[in-house]
């Protein structure tokens, strides 16, 4: 049985909402909180250092500083959680259940978007279908795995955007990927910041893109300019 977890929370300035990731994390049994921050400006590495847990400073770049995380975790398990995303109470339990299945290699949570908002009910519907019939969840719905398998597929590609698209296809190749029936809840600001529809279309496209072979970074170029990104 896997009993250590690594919980891994990429940062640039998070300072908002580092401290309800964290605490999301407790109470829980042998887990290791590990924050990679990619060059912050504001108080989110006081704030995590004040809390605890092990800090890591990275070049900027989600992939980059998740695999500084996953090369510094000594669990099991990884788990890499956005730092605007809360995990549900029994996550540490739920995510050792669901590695213990036979062929399952991977899995993340359904995914639950913090406002009252009726249109956003419609985009958790459909991320919660993608992920439950194409076995094809994002980073922000807590994606985890064996740090054995983590490795054996090598790590994040090292891709400016769509790392986690990327990370999941090749996990795929592996075996099955669980999705947990129980929601982490992330933020809204991404929708909210230029509207649900624009901001739904334009993931749709992107992910299109990506299929149909345009390069990560003139995908990257474009996300810049049409929204707010984290990264």
């Amino acid at each position: 049985m896997h009993n250590t977890i690594s919980i891994i929370i990429p940062t640039f300035n998070e300072a908002a909402n580092i401290e309800n990731a964290i605490a999301s994390t407790q109470p829980s049994t042998n887990v290791e909180l590990i924050v990679v921050d990619g060059g912050s400006q504001d108080d989110t590495v006081s704030i995590a250092k004040s809390l605890g847990v092990k800090i890591i400073l990275s070049p900027p770049g989600r992939a980059s500083q998740m695999n500084a995380g996953a090369m510094a975790a000594t669990s099991d398990i990884l788990l890499f959680l956005h730092a605007d995303t809360r995990l549900p109470a029994g996550f540490d339990n739920m995510v050792r259940s669901a590695l213990q299945q036979p062929q399952t290699v991977a899995g993340a949570f359904t995914l639950r978007i913090d406002a009252d908002n009726w249109a956003l009910r419609w985009v958790e519907k459909g991320v919660n279908w993608r992920s439950h019939f194409y076995q094809m969840p994002y980073g922000d719905q807590a994606i985890f795995l064996t740090t054995e398998i983590f490795h054996k597929i090598g790590n994040f590609p090292n891709l400016p955007i769509m790392e986690d698209l990327e990370l999941i296809r090749r996990l795929k190749r592996t075996g099955n990927i669980t999705i947990i029936p129980v929601p982490v809840i992330t933020s809204a600001r991404r929708w909210l910041k230029k509207g649900v529809f624009h901001t739904t279309l334009l993931n749709q496209i992107v992910i299109i893109a990506y299929f149909l072979g345009v390069s990560p970074e003139r995908i990257r170029s474009w996300y810049r300019r049409e929204k707010l990104h984290k990264f």
